[in-house]
Parts: structure tokens; C-alpha cells; sequence
């Protein structure tokens, strides 16, 4: 049975996007989010993301909680104090943090694996995707496009916001005999979600073996004969060229990703990149316009920020 690092905080609800985005860079596998102003009624999207994509919450509790879970082999003094560095960094910056506390605990995988699935439902997302978890029923109303997903230990629910753009704009930009490379494809429900919306061929990557093996259950999930999943370093086993190309991944990779992909990209091609953080929107941006892209639009859920770009081989 796996055991996990299991690394607990306790903060302010209002602090939690930023905790959000400082884990968010870190090699995390999943995250549970407790927040008492759910409870409370107030409006907000969705706050977590990964395997673990639940809102759990407790009455009368005034403080959220986010537990964050590692590999075994982790090195928790050092994340736990990355955390606290990154928290004092934000009050340098004026942000008016509360009081944080964070600890750390082994947990077993038995002992919340399978806790999330309660609480995870299906979703509509865009105008016709309707994620839905294997274990619910669900029935299909017209012309609705149903994604049979399980992303065990794979980041890649539908509930995050990056991923909830992402899907969003591949149904807007799939057109007819597409090619879709999904880099860094986790569950691959991006790479799913092509497939259903009619492309020709996808491809999905991922450098988590774990994440491999999670997609191709999920492509074998919802039958899917034109999915290919690749374990390797990301656009470096992709072959040929796409139509689309979407990466949900953090700002800093994209930044590296991008002349493979602008290689990888067909004349006219359209690169969608998300798991940017609002605070790295502009450096991305100037990144794409270096290497002669053109941004068609930015979509924007709670700090995250998706990007559409078009590239030109002229």
C-alpha cells in the first residue's frame, strides 16, 4: 500500500488562490480544500484540483484548510519551509496575510483515496462537455458530449479552473480533420475531449508514468480508437505537426516549451496554454510574441489565466 506526505494548512479563506498558485509550482499530486465560506454561502468557483478534487467542509470552522500531498520521498522540511518563504514573500508584496500554520503527517493512500469520490459529481463545462466520474450514473441530455472520467492519481478533474478553460477552448477551436497534441496531459481529459469533439488524431504526453497509465485507462474509458498517450519529455516525442496544441502545465514550462512548439504547430496553428497565474500573464505573453506568435484572446477564472495564440510560419 503507497504512503504519502501529507502537508496541512491553516490559513484565512482569503489567502487560499495564492496558497493555490504557490503549490501549484510544486511537484504536488494532489490537493483537498476545506473552506468554511462555501458553507457560508458565498460565491466563488471552484477551489481545488488533481485526484482530490473535493470541497470538504466542517460547521462552524473559521479557517480553511488545504492539505497538499507529496511523494514519500519528499524532502517535507524543504517544501514546508518553501511554503512559509513564499508566504513572507506575499507580505513583503503588501498582500495582508493572516496567521498560517502549516504541518506534516505520512498518511496512507487507503486512508483518503477514495474519500474524494464522494464528493466528486458530474460537471457541464463549455456549452457541451458533462464530465462524469465512473462510478456516477448520469444521463446524457442532447447533444451533450459525456466524458467517462476516473483521474485517479492524475491532475485533470474538470473542476480546476485551468482545466475548465482548457476544454473550453478546444470546443471553440476544434474545426474539422484536426490533429491535438496535449502536452502534459495528466488524466488526459483534454486529449479525451478533442477526440469527442471530432479531431482526427490526438496525442496526449506526460512525463508521470502514473499520469500515462491514468489516461490510457481513461481513453480506454470512453472507447476512443484516435488517443494515443506517450510517456516522455513532453514535445520531444511528438512527431509531425498539429492543428491545436494545448498545455496545462505552469507559466515556466510553457516559457520552455515554446520553440518546439511553434515547430510543432501547423501554419495558422493555435497554441492554448494554461496553469499561468495572473502574476506570470505578461511575461508569457511577451514570451509568445517573441517567438511570433499572436495572441487571439485571454480567458481569465480566479487567479488562473488561459492563453489562445496563433502562430505564422511566413
Amino acid at each position: 500500500m503507497s504512503s504519502w506526505n501529507e502537508i496541512k494548512i491553516i490559513l484565512n479563506p482569503e489567502d487560499l488562490e495564492y496558497i493555490q498558485g504557490v503549490l501549484y509550482t510544486m511537484d504536488v499530486k494532489g490537493v483537498s480544500i476545506e473552506d468554511p465560506q462555501d458553507i457560508l454561502g458565498r460565491e466563488q468557483g471552484p477551489l481545488t484540483w488533481d485526484f482530490a478534487d473535493i470541497n470538504i467542509f466542517e460547521q462552524g470552522r473559521d479557517k480553511a484548510v488545504v492539505k497538499a500531498y507529496f511523494n514519500i520521498g519528499t524532502e517535507v522540511e524543504t517544501v514546508m519551509e518553501e511554503i512559509r518563504q513564499k508566504v513572507e514573500e506575499a507580505k513583503g508584496f503588501g498582500v495582508p496575510f493572516g496567521d498560517v500554520e502549516i504541518l506534516s503527517k505520512e498518511v496512507n493512500e487507503a486512508d483518503w483515496a477514495n474519500e474524494w469520490k464522494k464528493y466528486y459529481k458530474p460537471i457541464k463545462v463549455g456549452e457541451r462537455f458533462v464530465i462524469k466520474p465512473l462510478w456516477e450514473e448520469y444521463t446524457a441530455k442532447e447533444g451533450e458530449i459525456i466524458l467517462h472520467m476516473d483521474p485517479g492519481m492524475a491532475f485533470g478533474t474538470g473542476t480546476h479552473e485551468t482545466t475548465r478553460m482548457c476544454l473550453e477552448a478546444v470546443e471553440d477551436y476544434m474545426r474539422a480533420d484536426t490533429t491535438v497534441f496535449d502536452i502534459g496531459t495528466g488524466s488526459g481529459i483534454l486529449a479525451i475531449g478533442a477526440s469527442k469533439l471530432g479531431a482526427k488524431e490526438v496525442v496526449g504526453v506526460d512525463l508521470d508514468i502514473v499520469a500515462v497509465d491514468s489516461a490510457k485507462e481513461n481513453v480506454g474509458h470512453n472507447a476512443l480508437d484516435n488517443v494515443s498517450i506517450l510517456h516522455g519529455n513532453l514535445m520531444d516525442v511528438v512527431e509531425g505537426q498539429a492543428d491545436i496544441i494545448v498545455a496545462n502545465i505552469i507559466a515556466e514550462i510553457i516559457l520552455v516549451l515554446l520553440p518546439d512548439v511553434k515547430l510543432k504547430l501547423k501554419d495558422q496553428g493555435v497554441f492554448i496554454s494554461s496553469g499561468i497565474i495572473r502574476e506570470k500573464e505578461a511575461m508569457v505573453k511577451e514570451a509568445l510574441a517573441k517567438e511570433g506568435f499572436s495572441v487571439l484572446e485571454t480567458r481569465h477564472q480566479g487567479e488562473w489565466v488561459c492563453i489562445v495564440a496563433e502562430v505564422s510560419h511566413a
